[in-house]
């Protein structure tokens, strides 16, 4: 009996760490998207598009939005205070889905479709960050340490 007991704990402590490395790697490639376009929220060309769009305070909001998605990302990756940072991206997600991606006001087709799949993507993402925010990072993360 013994023996099937400790077969068991093996087993749990088997899938724990495989369903605990899926995470990570869910975490990872969740952020991956945030932690490359961060950057390029201090070019130029990007701060120009964003103005061309619309987006007051363009030389100020665009650089504020890549802290804002580099910071959410950095926290979710590491599942440091991730409920945070998944608010963090919420808040980026948001105005940039309604300002950047309005499919609904592009004449050229082809065009509208591209923002389109955008903005879906972006709703998408929002609704990940959503269930970040509610559920956490998960196993492997430096929130799961804090709590044990």
């Amino acid at each position: 009996m013994a023996t099937n007991s400790v077969a068991i704990s093996k087993d749990v402590e088997a899938g724990s760490f495989w369903q605990g490395a899926v995470v990570v790697l869910g975490r990872f490639f969740y952020v991956l998207l945030f932690l490359m376009a961060g950057p390029s929220h201090f070019s130029k060309q990007t701060i120009g598009y964003a103005a061309s769009q619309g987006v007051p305070l363009a030389s100020i909001a665009v650089p504020l939005s890549g802290l804002i998605a580099l910071a959410g990302g950095l926290s979710i990756l590491l599942g440091y205070r991730a409920k945070l940072g998944a608010w963090l991206l919420v808040l980026f997600l948001i105005p940039v889905t309604l300002t950047m991606h309005k499919f609904w006001a592009v004449q050229d087709p082809m065009m509208a479709q591209m923002q389109m799949g955008m903005f879906m993507k972006n709703v998408a993402m929002l609704g990940s960050a959503l269930l970040i925010s509610q559920f956490g990072a998960g196993p492997f993360s430096l929130d799961a340490r804090r709590s044990r």
